[in-house]
């Protein structure tokens, strides 16, 4: 199929500020692979394999709403976002169950999931994201610069070459295109969690930096959030994994998620909750922090 997407930078903006304009996104334009089949979602005609467990999706699902973790790295997503706003619809790349997804769109912006995992592509139509696509990137077929924005929300972490897949997906961004990423931070926080999730790393902040500067990306900004977290993860994660006393059951897996995601004690929740809005006003101020649990990261195509 041949993609009649226009072929100057300011025709395609044009393009896309139509397509958001109407809520309506035409992947027929942007990719070559792609048919939409009787469920609503978007499917290409082949499916590669991927590194996150089946499982992943559904546990996530049980504690995405009610977690703060998930929450909170929604709202530094979206800070990182109203500092430097897309110029079109986000296309979230591995955004699993639409969580991501969902507060991108809530907040006035287009976006389009690409989740090669069915259960995840239909938790996020269950969410209610508009545009789903149940397929990886590369079987998705996009055309060469067609996308305005770019979302890895904690995926570049499971693929194993990195660098090329970064190179790709900055082949697909139109001319000045963001990337926006989150990654969990440090070698040192390496636990049973990053092994049952396959991650093949945790990055410090100048192996982020380097992945992107080499890749072709500018970095408009990149700071640590989960700041408080580190401390926990050493206690509830590294240290029993270091003592091989991390449990593999599926059931008890799921259990420990939702304890540590989900705290039943108030005052807990209430320091949480202070920590958090400390972290949101720092970005809102766009200060970088040098440390913290996870890295967000904004890039442009250069």
């Amino acid at each position: 199929m041949q993609s009649t997407l226009p072929q100057t930078p300011g025709a395609i903006l044009q393009f896309w500020l139509d397509q958001v304009g109407a809520h309506l996104i035409d992947l027929a334009k942007i990719t070559t692979n792609l048919h939409k089949s009787s469920d609503d979602l978007w499917h290409a005609k082949h499916s590669a394999a991927i590194s996150y467990p089946d499982w992943g999706n559904e546990a996530c699902f049980q504690v995405e709403d009610s977690s703060f973790w998930f929450q909170h790295r929604n709202a530094c997503i979206l800070e990182g976002m109203k500092l430097f706003p897309p110029a079109g619809p986000v296309f979230d790349i591995g955004g699993g169950n639409g969580f991501v997804a969902k507060g991108i769109q809530d907040a006035g912006l287009e976006v389009v999931l690409v989740e090669p995992g069915i259960t995840g592509a239909r938790n996020a139509q269950q969410r209610g994201i508009r545009t789903v696509i149940c397929a990886t990137v590369q079987d998705a077929g996009f055309v060469q610069q067609s996308l305005p924005a770019i979302g890895l929300f904690d995926v570049l972490e499971h693929i194993e070459r990195e660098k090329e897949f970064l190179s790709e997906l900055r082949e697909f961004l139109i001319p000045g295109g963001k990337i926006y990423l989150t990654v969990p931070a440090y070698n040192f926080l390496w636990s049973q969690e990053d092994v049952d999730a396959g991650h093949q790393r945790r990055y410090s902040r100048q192996a982020l930096r380097n992945a992107l500067l080499s890749a072709g990306f500018r970095i408009d900004f990149l700071t640590g959030f989960f700041r408080f977290l580190p401390p926990a993860i050493l206690l509830a994660r590294v240290l029993p994994y270091c003592m091989c006393i991390s449990s593999r059951h599926a059931a008890q897996i799921n259990h420990r998620m939702k304890q540590q995601h989900v705290p039943q004690n108030r005052f807990i929740r209430m320091v949480l909750h202070e920590l958090q809005r400390h972290e949101r006003l720092r970005l809102q101020g766009k200060t970088e922090a040098k440390f913290g649990a996870s890295w967000l990261a904004v890039g442009s195509k250069i």
